[in-house]
């Protein structure tokens, strides 16, 4: 298996778990999605909100560095994220709707990846300032993790809601493989 193609396994598993999770969201009213229910980010909208801002962050340092990545003009286009914590999208339905088209972003990255640009090093300043080189691959795959830390940070908050966000386990999108 290539890097690549884990990463687009996971761009899948993203999608996917993006879709659950938005529509056990929206079984929640905009106050219950607004309430402060004591998270890292407060509250589910907020939580929503930075993994959005996460994504437009890396995957705008992504465009930097990958070269001729068409995949990526989506994210050249944003406006920088002020903060980590910014509330880019307080109506739930606009929110949602920009989610899922950095999906398809995600996912169209995913497929154009080059193994040979996994193994480059990028550098970046983080949003503190601070000048960073690491591997590429390695920072896809953090791109990825951090994705799913917050969605289970949100899927713990829906469950103290009553509401059952079913199976998330990466395991549900990996094909079964025909064994001969």
């Amino acid at each position: 298996m290539s890097q690549q193609s884990n990463f687009v396994l996971m761009a899948e598993y993203n999608a996917t778990m993006n879709q659950s999770l938005y529509a056990a969201c929206s079984r929640l009213t905009k106050d219950e999605l607004l309430e402060d229910r004591k998270a890292f980010f407060g509250s589910i909208i907020n939580t929503l909100n930075h993994i959005l801002i996460g994504d437009t962050i890396w995957l705008q340092r992504f465009a930097d560095h990958v070269e001729d990545d068409k995949s990526l003009g989506y994210v050249r286009s944003l406006p920088k994220p002020s903060s980590l914590d910014a509330m880019l999208y307080a109506d739930f339905s606009i929110l949602k709707g920009k989610r899922f088209e950095m999906d398809e972003v995600i996912l169209l990255f995913a497929k154009q990846l080059k193994d040979s640009d996994l193994s480059r090093v990028i550098s970046y300043v983080s949003t503190t300032g601070v000048r960073f080189n690491k591997n590429f691959g390695h920072i896809v795959q953090h791109f990825f993790n951090h994705q799913t830390h917050h969605r289970g940070q949100v899927s713990t908050l829906l469950n103290q809601q009553g509401i059952d966000l079913g199976v998330t386990d990466l395991l549900i999108n990996i094909p079964d493989v025909v064994v001969v």
